[in-house]
């Protein structure tokens, strides 16, 4: 067995008997762990409410991260709900008060990867098949994104109809650090965002925080987190709104911020105002500051990255998704997505071995090979 804790990369190949036992054993912790599951809360909670269908991210241990188990939950009940006339609009938010979803169950895929277990293909297949499937949705879909949305929870809101921040939002699409790339979409709707703010979130993982969320183009509403809970009882009882109706309702919430924005403007500038003040006054600090971000990232997945918002500014979201499917697998094949997990979620010294190691060694050619078809294996809708 590999110690412990140490993420194996598949560029290191195992022998076939040892690829046999960690799948073996991996198959094992999954039953183990949709046995446990069983015994403890609901991951997901999928409830009717008056007209409303209302889903609950239910993991506040670990910021409602994204599982396999919660997406095969979650998808169903909106096609579901989408057929039923008795369901009038959805609502999705996080439980716990910390996050609305902190992203996708990571460290499951890397065990998954390095196991050779068929996750590591099937989580990414359903959960952009699930991002599409929101995208696409004919009924109003109201995101209550109240905390930390990064990576997969940013893909299970911003394709919806209707996103509200508040001032607990953390919004970051940080997956060049861990060696992977913003997908859920991510090459639809960051290069859709005002100048290259898009391109720069995708390269950096930059925070955005509360209501520059909504200045940024991510949500459509901003409402105090404190108000939340009204905002909701209100939507649930709404009798057959429509989406104008839903609009109404989110900009009546929106208006009544407005004597608490008098309130924080004379607290220091947000973070984003930080930089967009740099970037008027000084290229050359903030040329530094970019570039020591920069330093940290992989520079397989800043040149993935870069093709994908270039390629994703003309495509819809489902092909966007094809795309970032066959990266996806390409991810899986290579070094850098088990290295940036060690680095940052496993052994968490923050200090990643990139292969290659630089920019400039990055060809070209291996970059087109990560957008080649996957024939058969490619993503369908």
């Amino acid at each position: 067995m590999y110690p412990a804790g140490k993420v194996i990369s598949p560029c290191h190949h195992s022998s076939p008997a040892v690829s046999s036992r960690l799948r073996s054993v991996f198959r094992l912790q999954r039953i183990q762990s949709h046995m446990m599951s069983s015994h403890v809360d609901p991951e997901v909670l999928l409830e009717k409410v008056g007209r409303a269908g209302v889903i609950t991210m239910n993991r506040p241990k670990v910021l409602n991260a994204l599982n396999f188990t919660m997406i095969r939950q979650i998808y169903p009940q909106l096609k579901k709900w989408e057929k039923d006339n008795e369901t009038d609009i959805v609502i999705i938010k996080g439980a716990g008060g910390k996050a609305f979803c902190a992203g996708g169950d990571i460290r499951a895929v890397t065990e998954a990867g390095k196991a050779g277990d068929s996750l590591a293909q099937d989580f990414f297949r359903e959960e952009y098949i699930l991002n599409n499937t929101i995208g696409a949705y004919r009924k109003p879909y109201i995101a209550l994104i109240d905390g930390i949305t990064m990576g997969g929870g940013v893909g299970l809101s911003v394709h919806g109809r209707f996103r509200v921040a508040t001032e607990k939002t953390l919004f970051a699409m940080p997956e060049t650090a861990i060696g992977l790339f913003p997908d859920v979409g991510g090459g639809y709707f960051l290069p859709r965002l005002q100048g290259k703010l898009g391109l720069f979130l995708a390269l950096t993982g930059f925070r955005l925080k509360g209501r520059d969320v909504q200045r940024a183009g991510l949500a459509t509403h901003f409402v105090e987190s404190k108000k939340i809970p009204d905002l909701e009882k209100e939507l649930v009882d709404m009798k057959s709104p429509s989406a104008e109706d839903v609009s109404r309702v989110l900009d009546s919430y929106q208006k009544q911020v407005r004597s608490y924005s008098v309130v924080i403007s004379s607290v220091p500038p947000t973070a984003l105002s930080d930089w967009l003040h740099i970037m008027s006054n000084s290229l050359s600090t903030l040329k530094d500051k970019c570039l020591k971000i920069l330093s940290k990232m992989s520079p397989m997945s800043m040149k993935i990255t870069y093709k994908q918002l270039q390629a994703g500014a003309a495509l819809s979201l489902p092909d966007v998704l094809v795309m970032e499917y066959r990266l996806s697998q390409a991810c899986m094949r290579g070094c850098d997505f088990y290295e940036g997990v060690r680095a940052v979620l496993v052994d968490k010294d923050h200090n990643p071995k990139w292969n290659p190691s630089t920019l400039e060694e990055v060809s070209d050619h291996s970059v087109d090979q990560c957008f080649s078809s996957l024939g058969e294996k490619d993503l369908t809708f």
